[in-house]
């Protein structure tokens, strides 16, 4: 689809056989830069996200997700069963910049899309795939699904207090790092390309983007004995670092702490209680949950609002926590416009996010909602000579 000022992947052409959330995650961000992304479908149902994605929401029969990660794209139904259909595909290929699949190990060579069989068809190609495990090892054939890559990476023993067991993150994050990691090799690929005029094949899997994720802590386990991480008993916020570092009720919402001398919080605060770990910054990581037991109720007395006024005037780094109605209504969410409305011609017509890029001071402009099944395969077989 045409964008309304110059990107820099315009004139880029995307064939995004992935479903679901990693790899069209990825084609969401080469979009946003100008790429024309055309979405390969099954006739019958096309991505599993259009339904699978459990949800009270639904709008032109599609899911909200379905439609927030797919906005903007082009929908080409291929029997991937049909030799003339498969044929099309392939001849789509041989014009085509990138390819993107998330298929399981041995699918996409059973169906003779292999990077090696593609580059065959076309060596200029970029070739991005995202699995669960790679491609290699005991894990390979298992499910490659978010919750479960987090349960395997260790992610999970990070987040929530130390008596909460394995707690998950709130969102599909295994499945948006994969996405934004397969997108910078795709970009680095292609600009190689531009000196090479070579293709590469570009890898990834949920599981090494969590580890990725968690290089920071992972490589102090690595270097301290590996011992375990430790959460704090009470209002923890990462496992590795020491009191005040937090989120606090207060007595109208909740306020987040980060780091900052005891020292200086207990002049502040005027508390007493803290003098004895005031010059003790040791204390501050094993008396972590002593100290938080103490802020949390002095803090608990007084409002967020009142809280921030004497905070930030000392430079202490601190914020209100929102909820999205809050943070939809507030001035900083507002100055960085990060809403639009999409629509289709079926009066389809959806709220969303924008890209959180910015190029010469300017986010995409596409406003065009998730296809339909095979929308745009007549158009598509017309501008390729399909």
């Amino acid at each position: 689809m045409a964008n309304e000022r110059r990107l820099p992947l315009n004139g880029i052409t995307v064939v995004d056989m992935s479903q679901f959330l990693s790899g069209p995650y990825c084609s969401l961000r080469l979009l946003d830069l100008g790429a024309r992304v055309i979405k390969v479908e099954r006739p019958d149902g096309g991505d599993l996200a259009r339904r699978l994605y459990l949800s009270d929401t639904e709008i032109g029969g599609d899911s909200t997700i379905f439609h927030a990660i797919n906005r903007g794209k082009e929908s080409l139904a291929i029997d991937l069963k049909n030799p003339d259909d498969m044929a099309i595909l392939r001849k789509l290929l041989g014009q085509a910049d990138v390819m993107i699949q998330n298929f399981r190990p041995g699918v996409i060579q059973r169906l003779g899309l292999s990077y090696e069989e593609v580059r065959q068809i076309n060596p200029r190609l970029v070739y991005g795939s995202i699995t669960g495990y790679g491609t290699e090892g005991p894990w390979v054939k298992r499910p490659g699904q978010d919750l479960l890559a987090q349960a395997r990476s260790g992610v999970m023993w990070l987040n929530g207090d130390e008596s909460h067991g394995p707690v998950p993150f709130g969102l599909a994050v295994a499945d948006m790092l994969a996405g934004a990691a397969l997108c910078q090799g795709l970009l680095a690929a292609l600009v190689g390309r531009g000196v090479t005029g070579e293709g590469e094949h570009v890898e990834t899997s949920l599981l090494e983007a969590l580890v990725d994720l968690q290089f920071e802590v992972l490589t102090t386990h690595l270097n301290d004995g590996r011992r375990p991480p430790r959460r704090s008993d009470l209002r923890s916020a990462h496992a590795y670092l020491s009191a005040p570092y937090g989120v606090y009720p207060t007595a109208d919402g909740f306020i987040a702490i980060a780091m900052t001398p005891i020292g200086k919080l207990a002049d502040l605060l005027g508390l007493e209680t803290l003098e004895p770990f005031r010059d003790d910054s040791a204390s501050w990581f094993t008396k972590r949950d002593e100290i938080k037991a103490i802020l949390a109720a002095h803090l608990a007395t007084d409002t967020v609002a009142n809280w921030r006024a004497l905070l930030e005037p000392a430079d202490i780094w601190c914020a209100e926590v929102l909820d999205w109605p809050q943070l939809l209504d507030s001035e900083g969410f507002k100055a960085l416009d990060m809403l639009q409305t999409v629509t289709r011609e079926d009066d389809v017509s959806i709220e969303t996010t924008k890209s959180p890029l910015r190029i010469s001071g300017q986010r995409s402009g596409i406003r065009t909602a998730a296809p339909r099944i095979g929308e745009h395969s007549a158009t598509i077989r017309k501008d390729f000579a399909l």
